[in-house]
């Protein structure tokens, strides 16, 4: 089984990529096999509510940015989808909810492929705006029909300079939690 853990920071190397790093660490353990993909240093469009998506012979996005080539096999790929996003202004990132509408829009109108994939959420951010950019999140494997584990409490953190967020023990336990209540999640379904 394969899950796919996407960091949502434009800061290459800060909390929100080694809080996702760290879960798929856990799941490798377990004996998943991990992508992960970080959203640093890309420029990824957001969606225009086109409709090109669903006049086409295969589930894509018809826009051309090239940082976003390949993201649709990915999320079609995997069993597992793990999102992580600092929160920015009280919610996710631009790149983050730019990347979710347009492969969630894909989905959509072709076939819904996200059905039933396990969905996860991660949120960090220095002082406050964890719950709703969680929600956020949620709210995007939710109308996908995707399935949420839970975990000991909300998967966040909190940090805002480079590898604080490894300091917050009781955050970083709740991502560990989380990663292992998706595996029996996943092997639960795949059973």
């Amino acid at each position: 089984m394969r899950v796919l853990g996407i960091s949502g920071s434009p800061r290459q190397g800060g909390n929100t990529e080694f809080l996702v790093q760290t879960a798929l660490k856990e799941l490798q353990s377990e004996g998943f096999e991990t992508e992960f993909v970080s959203l640093a240093g890309r420029q990824i469009l957001p969606c225009t509510a086109c409709g090109d998506c669903s006049h086409v012979d295969r589930p894509m996005c018809t826009l051309g940015d090239p940082d976003f080539e390949g993201m649709i096999e990915r999320f079609r790929e995997a069993d597992g989808i793990l999102i992580g996003s600092p929160v920015y202004f009280g919610s996710a990132t631009p790149e983050t909810m730019a990347l979710l509408d347009r492969v969630g829009m894909v989905s959509l109108r072709n076939g819904r492929f996200l059905r039933r994939k396990v969905g996860a959420a991660i949120a960090v951010a220095r002082r406050a705006g964890q719950n709703f950019t969680f929600a956020q999140l949620n709210y995007f494997f939710l109308i996908n029909e995707m399935i949420i584990p839970g975990s000991t409490y909300w998967n966040v953190a909190f940090g805002r300079e480079k590898g604080e967020a490894a300091q917050d023990v009781e955050g970083l336990q709740t991502i560990k939690n989380l990663a292992h209540n998706m595996a029996y999640v996943l092997q639960k379904l795949n059973a």
